[in-house]
């Protein structure tokens, strides 16, 4: 792998799913540092259209013919051993490399390796470390696990002393990297078609810390505290229950659209922080950030003071139309505590009455972790579900968003039809209210929908 991961030889890198927000990024990076790259995907993309334009050939479709050439296959964790261009590779010999073990030896080559992970807020967080850093003009480079406008992509290619990652959990993916300063935001079940259970996953966690230097972690999550007690390196925590912690967030207030806490390191008051985001789950992320920041050298107070202007992450909590008094936002949420904190901070807002629109993400984590649904959702005035979004699955579970809306009791129904979804929103919507579509798969089509029809009723 080390041969055929060396720009100063000629190399043909062929990625598999090259659509992705991660694998476009990858291969964006590659193309930059002189590889040659071709890649495939399932159908076009503004994401597949960026690395087309960047000197990347693409096929469109998995067919076996399209590795033909290569010196190398990329493919990640979603990926079926039985994929054709796999299963061609395999025959002509081109080794196959996971989207991890590519990632985690092409950060070797940088001095500061910052790596967030967690259940929830890693992609937010990450998106915090990128803007402290390149606001404070640190030159960093950046992978993240979501478009960022800051970024204007996923990818930003900067210097060779810091590197900021969004480090993915699923199927142990993190294992693979290596940092020097570790984040963990939080720690819960999910992902349950490969987890057994908390503590597989807490262990795996565990093992993501190997080889850091110091670890960023979250003082009010428990499983954090099991997953780290053997780490060797230097800890350092974030909180808002603990004032002894080194990042502590106290006197925190909310408006409609920011949340505002004084920041305290080790028990002195550092300054006031003044964040366009709602939540105290955002919160916690700043601190997170804050303190990776800090930890390779950066002033706390500019830290803090970098995130006024913060602008998010796509898709988090998303202004997508406003007009009226009614707001129409789009969120990632997908995992039952991130639909519960995200509900929980848009109450914060002043909205009269919150309607959710909600698509589930993957059978096995529905089935899973269904009651955790239905109580999360129940949070919002009105609850519109549609039809489970399968990603890599199949329905061998029995599950569906029929059964989730009919859990949820009368605030909610099931409806399959986006345009039906979009028009019904219309129907109901009136002033004060807060629309929101939410999950980690093609709901926020609605919100596109929904827009031309509120933009034009009368």
């Amino acid at each position: 792998m080390t041969a055929i991961l060396d720009p100063k030889k000629p190399s043909h890198l062929h990625f598999v799913g090259i659509g992705g927000i991660s694998m476009s990024s990858l291969a964006l990076l590659s193309r930059r540092a002189g590889y040659t790259v071709s890649g495939s995907d399932r159908s076009d993309s503004a994401l597949v259209e960026k690395c087309r334009e960047a000197g990347c050939r693409i096929t469109l479709g998995h067919i076996p013919e399209a590795v033909e050439g290569a010196d190398a296959l990329i493919y990640t964790a979603a990926v079926s051993d039985a994929s054709p261009e796999l299963v061609r590779a395999r025959e002509l010999g081109i080794p196959c490399i996971s989207r991890a073990d590519f990632l985690g030896k092409l950060m070797t080559g940088y001095e500061n390796r910052i790596g967030i992970s967690g259940t929830h807020g890693k992609t937010t967080t990450t998106s915090m470390v990128a803007h402290i850093l390149m606001r404070l003009e640190k030159d960093p480079t950046v992978l993240n696990g979501a478009v960022t406008k800051a970024l204007g992509g996923a990818l930003r290619e900067g210097g060779k002393a810091l590197f900021v990652y969004e480090a993915c959990e699923y199927k142990a993916s993190f294992h693979s990297f290596h940092p020097t300063v570790a984040v963990i935001t939080n720690i819960e079940l999910d992902h349950t078609d490969y987890y057994r259970d908390l503590d597989h996953m807490t262990d795996s966690f565990a093992r993501s810390l190997k080889g850091a230097s110091v670890a960023i972690l979250n003082r009010d999550d428990n499983n954090i505290g099991k997953a780290a007690a053997d780490f060797k390196g230097e800890k350092r925590f974030f909180s808002l229950k603990e004032e002894k912690a080194d990042y502590f967030a106290k006197n925190i207030r909310f408006g409609a659209t920011n949340s505002c806490f004084t920041l305290c390191y080790r028990g002195e008051t550092v300054c006031e922080v003044s964040l366009p985001l709602i939540g105290e789950f955002n919160i916690l992320n700043a601190l997170a950030a804050i303190g990776a920041c800090h930890t390779v050298g950066i002033a706390l107070t500019d830290a803090a003071k970098t995130l006024s202007d913060f602008a998010g992450a796509k898709r988090r909590f998303e202004t997508v139309w406003q007009k009226d008094g009614i707001l129409l936002a789009d969120d990632y949420a997908h995992h039952p505590s991130e639909i519960a904190a995200t509900l929980t901070g848009a109450r914060k807002t002043g909205a009269k009455r919150i309607v959710t629109v909600f698509q589930s993400h993957t059978y096995s984590r529905t089935h899973d972790l269904f009651e955790d649904f239905v109580k999360a959702l129940s949070l919002a005035d009105r609850v519109i579900v549609t039809d489970i979004f399968a990603a890599r699955e199949t329905d061998t579970l029995g599950v569906s968003g029929e059964k989730l809306a009919n859990a949820i009791g009368e605030k909610a129904e099931y409806i399959a039809d986006f345009g039906k979804i979009a028009e019904k929103l219309c129907e109901m919507a009136r002033k004060g209210d807060l629309l929101l579509t939410m999950g980690a798969g093609d709901v926020y089509k609605v919100g596109i929908l929904a827009k031309e029809l509120l933009e034009n009723r009368k």
